[in-house]
C-alpha cells in the first residue's frame, strides 16, 4: 500500500461531512417541471460550493439547474500528457421512502446481532433479513431510526470525493493530474445527466461514486424505460350494470396479473430483466399504471416493451367499449458498449481498489447512473461504490470503514493515472 495512503485520517471527518449532508432533505420529484425538481436540492448545492470553495478548489460553480462543477488543478510541471479525470455523486435522495427529517444513529464496533433502529415502534433490522450485515461486525455503522431512508444514495459518494479532494489540497506533496468533480440533480428520477455541461466538465473519463456494498465495480447497467398506462371504463349503478358497466379497476386487475409472475424485482437478480410495478390506482371509470421495465440485453429489453402492448391489445379487444393507452419513455441504455473500447478506464479502479486492500466485485448494474446516459455523450463513467446497503429504505445503512476505502480508492485512482501515465510516456 502507498504511503500517502497508509497517513489518511478520514473517519471523523468522512463521518461528520456525511452527518451533515443527510440533515438536509434533498428528496426528488418525478412529478416536478423544474431543475432541480426540489429546492432542497439547491439548498445542499449551495453548500456544496461554499465547502469547495473553502478547502481550495478552483472554479467552484452551481449553475441555474443545480449542478456543481469543481475543478482540482494538476500539481504536476509536465501534466499535458496525464489525463484529465473526474468524479461524479448526485444530490438528491428516492422518493421511495421518506427523505425529510433523517435521525441517524452510529452503531459503534457492531456485535454482529440484530439492531434496534427504533424501540418505541418497534423497528428491527434483523440479520434474517439482511444476512450481509455480518460482513461489518467489529466496525461501525451509520444507521437509521427505523422512519426515513438514510441518504447514503449518495450523500456518501458526495462525502468521499469532498474528502479526497480536501486531502490532496492540505498534501501537495501527492502529484496528481487535473480532476474534476460534479454533483447532480435528480438523479433518481432518471434526469440527473439531462442538463449536464459535458464540455464545461472537460475530462477524458470519470466515474460515478454511487454504488452499494465495499469493492463494487460496474460498467454495465439495465436498459431502463417507464410505462404508464391509463384505462377508461364506464360506470352505472351497480343494480343495473349488466351489459353496461366497463370496469377500469377489473382490467387494471387483468394487466397487472398477465404480467410473467417470476420476472418482477424480488425474484430475479444479476443479468435477469424485470416488470417493476410503481403505482395502480383508480375507480370503476378511470384507472392508472405505472410501472419501468428493465433488462441488459437490448433485444429482451424491446421485447418487454412489446410484450406491454400485446397485453393491453388483448384487453382492449375484449372490452371495446373501454379506453386503453400506452405511453412509454426510454430512460437509460446500457453503457457497456462505450465502455468496452476503453476498459483501462475499469482496470486502473479496479487495480485501486487491489492497492487499497478491497477484493473488486464487478457486477452489472441492476438500476443506472448518470454514467450510463453520460457514456453515450463521450464521457466514459464506470460506478464504483459508494458503500451503502438497503438503499431507498429504512433499513438503509453503510459502514464508516466502507466510506474510508472508498476514499482511498478514489485517491489512488487519481495516483496510477497520473504515475502510470507518465510513466509510460
Amino acid at each position: 500500500m502507498h504511503k500517502f495512503i497508509e497517513i489518511v485520517q478520514f473517519a471523523s471527518d468522512i463521518t461528520n461531512r456525511f452527518l451533515r449532508y443527510v440533515d438536509i432533505e434533498t428528496t426528488s420529484d418525478e412529478h416536478s417541471t423544474t431543475t432541480p425538481s426540489t429546492e432542497g436540492q439547491k439548498r445542499l448545492a449551495n453548500l456544496l460550493t461554499d465547502e469547495l470553495q473553502r478547502i481550495g478548489l478552483s472554479g467552484v460553480h452551481t449553475d441555474q439547474h443545480g449542478y456543481v462543477y469543481a475543478t482540482l488543478p494538476s500539481n504536476m510541471e509536465s501534466a499535458s500528457n496525464i489525463p484529465c479525470i473526474g468524479f461524479i455523486s448526485h444530490l438528491d435522495t428516492a422518493p421511495d421512502a421518506l427523505g425529510r427529517n433523517i435521525r441517524p444513529h452510529i452503531v459503534r464496533n457492531y456485535n454482529g446481532e440484530d439492531i434496534v433502529l427504533n424501540q418505541e415502534q418497534n423497528i428491527t433490522m434483523r440479520l434474517s433479513d439482511f444476512p450481509e450485515l455480518t460482513k461489518y461486525k467489529g466496525e461501525d455503522l451509520i444507521v437509521t431510526d427505523g422512519t426515513t431512508l438514510l441518504g447514503a444514495d449518495d450523500k456518501a459518494g458526495i462525502a468521499e470525493i469532498v474528502t479526497a479532494m480536501e486531502w490532496l489540497c492540505r498534501h501537495p506533496e501527492q502529484k496528481h493530474g487535473t480532476v474534476q468533480i460534479a454533483f447532480t440533480p435528480d438523479e433518481e428520477i432518471g434526469r440527473g445527466a439531462d442538463l449536464f455541461d459535458v464540455d464545461r466538465f472537460g475530462a477524458d473519463w470519470a466515474y460515478t461514486v454511487d454504488g452499494g456494498t465495499r469493492g463494487e465495480l460496474e460498467y454495465e447497467n439495465f436498459n431502463a424505460a417507464r410505462a404508464h398506462i391509463s384505462i377508461k371504463g364506464r360506470n352505472v349503478h351497480p343494480g343495473t350494470a349488466k351489459g353496461k358497466m366497463v370496469n377500469a379497476l377489473l382490467m387494471a386487475s387483468t394487466f397487472v396479473n398477465s404480467l410473467p409472475a417470476n420476472e418482477t424485482p424480488e425474484k430475479t437478480e444479476g443479468y435477469e430483466g424485470f416488470y417493476h410495478l410503481t403505482n395502480m390506482s383508480g375507480v370503476v371509470e378511470h384507472a392508472e399504471i405505472d410501472l419501468i421495465i428493465r433488462d441488459h440485453d437490448n433485444d429482451r429489453f424491446v421485447q418487454r416493451k412489446n410484450k406491454l402492448q400485446e397485453i393491453l391489445d388483448h384487453i382492449a379487444r375484449q372490452n371495446p367499449q373501454a379506453s386503453v393507452d400506452l405511453s412509454i419513455r426510454d430512460q437509460y441504455r446500457n453503457m457497456r458498449e462505450k465502455i468496452e473500447p476503453v476498459m483501462h478506464v475499469v482496470d486502473i479502479a479496479r487495480d485501486a481498489m487491489t492497492a487499497v486492500g478491497i477484493q473488486p466485485v464487478v457486477q452489472p448494474v441492476r438500476g443506472g447512473t448518470d454514467g450510463a446516459q453520460l457514456s453515450f455523450r463521450n464521457l466514459p463513467c464506470p460506478n464504483i461504490f459508494a458503500g451503502g446497503e438497503n438503499f431507498h429504505g429504512r433499513y438503509e445503512y453503510i459502514s464508516v470503514a466502507s466510506m474510508e476505502k472508498a476514499t482511498e480508492v478514489i485517491l489512488e485512482i487519481i495516483r496510477r493515472t497520473a504515475t502510470q501515465t507518465s510513466t509510460t510516456d
